[in-house]
């Protein structure tokens, strides 16, 4: 038997185990092995239990025993609640280190943004704070019609898809790394007492370090486990060879018995024609059996311990919530504001909707051309109908229909709905927003002053340079010979044109070409370095690890622009954008005739299904009410060109609706 075939073997049998065991590691009878589960498998019944929680622990820490190595572990729920962080061994004298490259003396080569911070353990505790962004990553990127891993989301964000194939044009996830932050005014803070409403907070954003994966249990997504071993917070640059990473390795053994079903897994899916990456390693390659792990309450408190993490966990191991009910934060809407659709929303810990449909709060910069309830319920109850209709890209079984959340805000970045389809992928609820706040500054004629408004960024942990905004607004300027640009407000910009100008090479994948205005340049980009979006919310991300490491005594506002890193507090009013920027395809601005008044944001499938569902959807809506428009066509991203190469405004997918041939759907509208 071939390796690859005892891989497949290994993983079919724990498929099996993991659908018809509950997650114990008993065989039996009863769900499809290869995930039947499309959206539907959720129940009260179905989460996290104590024990459940403590077996993925004790498995982990068995294999990092039998590797003699210290590791952390967090476990997490669908939602993000921390259920519970463990350290085995002592932090003393471990270095944890962000850092995409190594020299020789095991220094970060490149220090700029997030990159080269590298602190003590017993000092810091970022050891922790990367367990559990592995952890949320695994479990938000994940859903019954798709598992991915951090390993998924290092192939995808890097500056090159598949990283290490040179002139390939960015990662289809380029840029989302730095959601889920903190200082998002989305995301939920942790309560001090245990699991509640989400979707809560990741302190570093998505990981894309291997070492985290989902958990499952009877077919659908319960979960995910982070696991930090080597103590370096990177990715994986090069996708060609097969890695033996060890934090792999240990998270491989936590999740037995709760492991992906294997017709969910990344390798299971392709996008481009390139199958994404799930793991390197399988249950062959283990120090260990995980089976037989010795129970959690057998292994000596002087071997390691559950951790307390300030904003995140008591230091006690909690149960998860059922995901889909009220006590996770998301439930059905039951026709009550976007009837005909199966539409989910966000609700508090009371069961109260959190984003009911209103009317825009921006009268006074718009006028009369402010949107109104009837107009945000109208547009997104089309989105949700298109993404209805939509051929998913990220999911199985194939056919299925597209999995997003849908997000309309006015001028001042105030979020005015917000929705989901039925399973939608958690780490596209605040993406969405972020898409929507993206594509309305931009093509606002206050970006530039906005921009240039905000305090400089503070590399204080690294070189302790500073970073003026004012700069990225000349660059821009200077690179489209245009010094009105950004200043006017006469361009609509998408996502995907705000993307384009925010990679490390315009045109996108040449490599022989300089960056866009928006990027780092050669020698300070990486996925920790990105640019402006780093840039904006640097300070924000810097003071929440202060405030968990002790160094800051108050936690960083709900406001990721705007942040004075020596106070958390943000000098900027509005919610512009609150949430931080995202520079992937998926938002477009909303007009009425030719007034900007608001923006939509979708996301959660492939980037060109989001950018339809955003596009078609306001058109849809727009054709219903007669009142709005998408962005007048002369005036869209794509009438610009700079160094001899067109920007682009949306992409949508050839043949693009279930059961239908339809084409160009997007065409003249």
């Amino acid at each position: 038997m071939t390796n690859l075939q005892r891989a497949m073997l290994g993983a079919a049998l724990t498929a099996l185990v993991s659908a018809c065991g509950g997650g114990s590691g008993a065989s039996g009878t009863g769900t499809d092995p290869t995930g039947g589960c499309s959206g539907s498998c959720q129940n009260a019944g179905v989460s996290l239990t104590v024990a459940d929680v403590e077996r993925v622990i004790a498995q982990a820490v068995f294999e990092a025993q039998a590797r003699s190595t210290p590791m952390t572990i967090a476990v997490v729920d669908r939602v993000g609640n921390v259920l519970a962080v463990y350290r085995l061994g002592s932090p003393t004298g471990r270095t944890i280190t962000i850092a995409t490259r190594l020299d020789a003396n095991g220094n970060a080569v490149i220090t700029a943004g997030l990159e080269g911070i590298s602190v003590q353990a017993d000092q810091v505790g970022l050891d922790l704070l990367a367990a559990i962004a592995k952890a949320v990553t695994g479990a938000y990127l994940s859903s019954e019609g798709n598992a991915f891993s951090t390993r998924t989301a290092s192939q995808i964000v890097q500056q090159n898809f598949n990283p290490g194939e040179n002139n390939q044009p960015a990662g289809p996830l380029f840029g989302v790394q730095f959601s889920q932050l903190a200082c998002s005014d989305f995301i939920r803070n942790f309560n001090g007492v245990g699991p509640d409403a989400g979707p809560h907070r990741s302190p570093l954003g998505l990981s894309a370090d291997p070492g985290g994966f989902p958990l499952y249990k009877n077919g659908t997504a319960v979960g995910g486990v982070g696991v930090l071993a080597n103590d370096l917070y990177t990715v994986d640059p090069d996708i060609s060879d097969s890695d033996n990473d060890l934090d792999e390795l240990i998270a491989t053994a936590a999740t037995f018995g709760f492991s992906a079903p294997l017709d969910r897994r990344g390798d299971r899916i392709t996008v481009d024609g390139k199958t994404f990456r799930f793991s390197d390693v399988d249950f062959d390659d283990l120090s260990s059996r995980p089976a037989d792990a010795p129970s959690f309450s057998s292994i000596p408190p002087a071997s390691g311990t559950l951790i307390a993490v300030p904003g995140y966990s008591t230091g006690a191991i909690q149960a998860g919530t059922a995901f889909g009910l009220a006590a996770s934060g998301i439930r059905p809407d039951g026709d009550v504001n976007y009837p005909g659709t199966d539409a989910f929303v966000f609700v508090d810990e009371t069961d109260a909707l959190r984003f009911p449909p209103r009317a825009g709060t921006d009268a006074t910069t718009t006028g009369p051309a402010v949107l109104t309830a009837n107009e945000v319920r109208t547009v997104l109850r089309n989105a949700l109908q298109v993404a209805d209709r939509a051929r998913a890209q990220i999911r199985r079984p194939l056919d299925s229909s597209a999995r997003v959340t849908i997000s309309i805000v006015d001028t001042q970045g105030e979020i005015l709905a917000m929705a989901r389809t039925r399973d939608a992928p958690m780490f596209g609820s605040d993406v969405s927003l972020q898409k929507a706040r993206t594509a309305m500054l931009f093509s606002t004629a206050g970006m530039a002053d906005f921009v240039r408004g905000l305090p400089d960024a503070q590399y204080a942990l690294t070189t302790g340079a500073s970073v003026s905004f004012a700069d990225y607004i000349d660059a821009a300027q200077t690179f489209f010979g245009d010094p009105n640009a950004f200043e006017d407000g006469v361009i609509a910009y998408a996502a995907r044109s705000v993307g384009s100008i925010t990679r490390p090479f315009y045109p996108d994948g040449i490599e022989t070409a300089p960056p866009g205005p928006f990027s780092k340049p050669r020698g300070e980009w990486s996925p920790f370095s990105t640019g402006l979006q780093l840039d904006l919310a640097n300070n924000a991300i810097l003071r929440h690890v202060g405030f968990i490491g002790g160094l800051f005594p108050s936690d960083v506002v709900k406001n990721c622009a705007g942040v004075d890193l020596a106070t958390g507090t943000s000098a900027v009013t509005t919610r512009t954008v609150a949430n931080g920027l995202q520079i992937f395809a998926g938002g477009v601005p909303i007009y009425r005739d030719n007034v900007l008044v608001g923006g939509i944001g979708v996301s959660g499938d492939g980037v060109d299904q989001d950018d339809m569902i955003a596009f078609l959807g306001l058109f849809n809506g727009a054709r219903e009410l007669g009142t709005l428009n998408n962005a007048p066509i002369g005036r869209r991203a794509d009438t610009l060109s700079a160094l001899g190469s067109r920007l682009r405004y949306i992409q949508c997918p050839q043949a693009p609706f279930v059961g239908s041939s339809e084409d160009n759907v997007c065409a003249n509208k």
